[in-house]
This record gives structure tokens, C-alpha cells and sequence, in this order.
């Protein structure tokens, strides 16, 4: 299992090693063990030119998935999941206004965002989504019990 932490944007409640844990523990819970990740920790305004390139949505979001195991794929590479890319502006907002610490809430949007690299989608229908808020509840009390 290798997890990559790129700390474009840093904060000093935030550190990759942390955010480096909370995934490895993460693909453990998913029984992904073998599977590679990169995480992304980024800004509003690069967060803003992602989401304009890739959703057409001109505006800063908490968190994009990337998903590697979409589509054909090349020989060998079944082990890569994909990048999950976290807004530490946008978290920290949305720490504040949910009473969380930004390390809480940025193992939330880690959760949302590997379930979005394993196909879980919220947008495709309500009983999709009632599926994946179940699931990220039951990753939360997992990682946090770890």
C-alpha cells in the first residue's frame, strides 16, 4: 500500500503525516490494503481551477476524486485508486461551521472522497446516497477508533 501526501497548501493543524495515517488506515478499514492513493491538499484557487476544468463549476469545493480504476485501463495498474484532492480553505470553513477540528473534517472529506475512487456516487440517486453516508458513518467510527 503506498499513500502519497502532496501538501500544495499546508496548515499547521493539518500535516500530511497525519492526513498520511488517517488514509493508510482508511484503505485497511475498505480491505484495500494493496491499492495505492495520492492525496492532494490544495488551496480555494487551486481547488477553483480544478472543479472549473473537470465540472465545469467555477467555484472552489471541499473535494474531488480522481478515479484511476474507471474506464480501460493499462496492464498492472489495478493496485492505483486514483487522487483525492482536499480544499484546506474550504475544510476549514466547514470545520469551523460544524464545530470540528480541520483534522476531523478532513478525514471526513478523505472518507467521501475514496468512496467516490470505489464508485460510490451521492449524485446518482437518493438511495445511493443514504448508501454512502452510511458507509462514511461507519468509516468515521472506524478511523477514529483506530
Amino acid at each position: 500500500m503506498a499513500v502519497t501526501v502532496l501538501s500544495k497548501a499546508k496548515h499547521p493543524d493539518c500535516p500530511a503525516a497525519e492526513v498520511r495515517a488517517d488514509a493508510r488506515a482508511l484503505l485497511v478499514a475498505l480491505e484495500e490494503k494493496g491499492a495505492d492513493l495520492t492525496v492532494v491538499l490544495v488551496d480555494d484557487d487551486a481547488m477553483r481551477q480544478l472543479n472549473r476544468s473537470y465540472r465545469g463549476k467555477d467555484r472552489p469545493t471541499d473535494v474531488l476524486a480522481f478515479a484511476m480504476r474507471e474506464g480501460e485501463r493499462a496492464p498492472g495498474d489495478d493496485g492505483n485508486l486514483g487522487d483525492v484532492v482536499i480544499s484546506l480553505d474550504t475544510a476549514t470553513r466547514q470545520a469551523r461551521r460544524r464545530r470540528r477540528t480541520l483534522p476531523e473534517e478532513v478525514r471526513t472529506l478523505l472518507i467521501h472522497g475514496v468512496l467516490h475512487l470505489l464508485g460510490y456516487d451521492h449524485e446518482r440517486s437518493a438511495a445511493e446516497a443514504r448508501r454512502m453516508q452510511a458507509r462514511e458513518r461507519d468509516l468515521a467510527r472506524a478511523l477514529a477508533g483506530s
